[in-house]
């Protein structure tokens, strides 16, 4: 019983077969550039948030950010609402499910009372899980 381990050499010894290896290097580097790029992809409305010492939380896979701006604008991700279509939008985004988290940034100059007025409307619509969001600074020791 004879056996060929030799199957893809023709009868010059010369192998027939695909390389694959340079298709995975450029797929493993595809993949590094995905894995960084995209958590730079959130949200593109500039917000001068303030500073907290506390760990960071875990974020869902789609959040839904609201931001309200130095100026009092709105925005929900990067769409511009006002007090009147905010929750008619959060609605539309969420698909009606109260229980997702609503990530609230809010520039640091905003005054207090425009900061709770629009979590009061956020709650009066039933969203009552609110994440505040703020910038991450290194703990002094």
């Amino acid at each position: 019983m004879a056996m060929s381990f030799n199957e893809n050499l023709d009868d010059n010894g010369e192998m027939h077969e695909i390389n694959v290896t340079p298709f995975i290097d450029v797929m493993l580097v595809l993949l590094i550039i995905f894995m960084v790029a995209a958590p730079l992809a959130t949200v593109d409305v500039k917000v001068n948030l303030p500073a907290s010492t506390s760990t960071p939380q875990p974020r869902p896979e789609k959040p839904v950010y609201l931001s309200v701006k130095a100026d009092k604008s709105m925005f929900i991700g990067n769409n511009q609402v006002t007090d009147d279509t905010m929750i008619s939008e959060l609605n539309t985004l969420t698909d009606g499910k109260k229980d997702t988290t609503i990530f609230f940034r809010a520039d640091k100059t905003v005054d207090y009372e425009t900061m709770m007025k629009v979590m009061d409307a956020l709650h009066q619509a039933g969203f009552l899980k609110i994440g505040l969001v703020g910038e991450e600074t290194v703990k002094a020791k």
